[in-house]
């Protein structure tokens, strides 16, 4: 089964909820609206028990697609009523039966969406019944001004959907939507003329030490030690209960020591994110660390002892968003390894592995269940193992980004 999550922002830019989008990994799966129902069908009736709501939801809302023939069935019951949002899908007729199926649902506490939105009288009987109401961008922007009004005069929440950069998210935020769903967090707002903090300087400098061919643990140690907080850090992250050590560490060499050259890589990396991206929205964090987690996972699973390079690939794959710079201009302050560096950049061949893994995750995170099948297949990555590489590659993000 495979299982993406894409965020669903409030005003101030805080993840509200997740919108789930399920789809079977068999590779004789025909991509079309009955296997679409099929597979929500399989995640329903199992309650989600093979993943687990708190690793995917992080105690947020889930919504979830139901076509026709999910509704008139009970199997949404299992789910969370407090913490669950179904959205009808915009292909949905407003009989008798379904507005009965769907005014149980509100009964019993679950809330109801309206998905990808167009005005029409003959929804007015699920309108009465929606708590929240989808409207596409690339509505006309007139239309939208109006249903916003309509709605909210009758206690409806709006949500803007594909918001895909930072003007749209501003246009949104001032008409008066609720919600927005898209990728503006992920994109860059370029200022010109601005220089980066220099405490950023300073992670950046941690990042390309850390990442040179030959470790040189004093320069480390010493770039380190001009840092409380990353003392702070190192110290409390070498002394966790995942090392098992009865002994404490109280030096950053000794602790650099314990870590090891891997070890060293990844933890600088993760900590110093954190730094970089303190200015912005906690998912953008959140999904570097998913990203990189993820691609490393199936670095792993090659065999080819990449899963150093392909973890920064996914850490780093957003860094013009983090740094309010073009990805160029971004890469040239961390000076990341050619290979890291072609594949950020668009420029790595088809061939590349690392390539190819990162494409991969790109494509399950916006749902592309095909071509997931074909470039795990160009990997030799059995499907099942890419969905739980991500299942796993979500509480460890999260672990990471609250530490």
């Amino acid at each position: 089964m495979f299982v993406a999550r894409q965020p669903i922002f409030d005003r101030n830019r805080k993840v509200w909820a997740y919108e789930l989008l399920f789809r079977s990994g068999s590779a004789s799966a025909q991509f079309d609206g009955t296997d679409a129902s099929s597979a929500t069908r399989q995640v329903v009736s199992n309650g989600m028990l093979a993943i687990g709501w708190d690793k995917l939801l992080r105690g947020k809302h889930a919504c979830i697609n139901f076509g026709r023939d999910m509704l008139v069935q009970d199997l949404y019951s299992c789910l969370p009523r407090q913490r669950t949002v179904i959205e009808l899908t915009e292909d949905i007729e407003p009989d008798t039966e379904v507005v009965a199926s769907v005014r149980a649902m509100r009964e019993q506490g679950y809330r109801i969406a309206l998905d990808d939105f167009q005005p029409s009288p003959h929804m007015e009987p699920l309108i009465e019944l929606a708590n929240l109401i989808k409207v596409e961008m690339g509505t006309p922007k007139a239309q939208q001004e109006v249903m916003l009004r309509e709605f909210h005069a009758r206690g409806i929440r709006m949500l803007s959907e594909k918001v895909e950069t930072d003007a749209d998210f501003r246009w949104a935020l001032r008409a008066g939507y609720d919600y927005f769903q898209g990728y503006f967090f992920a994109r860059p707002v370029v200022m010109q003329g601005t220089q980066i903090p220099a405490v950023k300087i300073h992670c950046l400098r941690l990042i390309q030490e850390a990442h040179r061919p030959e470790l040189d643990f004093n320069r480390l140690t010493s770039l380190i030690s001009q840092d409380v907080a990353f003392s702070y850090k190192l110290l409390r992250y070498a002394n966790s209960a995942r090392f098992g050590r009865q002994s404490k560490i109280h030096s950053i060499r000794r602790a650099l020591v314990v870590l090891g050259e891997y070890g060293i890589r990844k933890w600088i990396a993760i900590a110093a994110l954190h730094t970089i991206a303190e200015d912005k929205p906690g998912e953008l964090i959140t999904q570097s660390l998913v990203r990189g987690r993820f691609c490393e996972l199936l670095g792993l699973a090659t065999g080819q002892g990449i899963e150093d390079q392909a973890f920064l690939v996914g850490l780093f794959s957003m860094l013009d968003a983090l740094l309010d710079r073009p990805l160029g201009d971004a890469l040239k302050e961390l000076g990341l390894a050619p290979p890291i560096e072609s594949v950020l950049r668009g420029q790595a061949s088809e061939e590349s592995v690392l390539n190819r893994i990162y494409m991969l995750v790109r494509r399950y995170e916006m749902a592309d269940w095909k071509e997931v099948e074909r470039l795990a297949g160009d990997l030799g990555t059995p499907p099942d193992l890419v969905g739980a590489a991500y299942r796993e590659a979500l509480p460890w993000a999260d672990e990471m980004a609250s530490a």
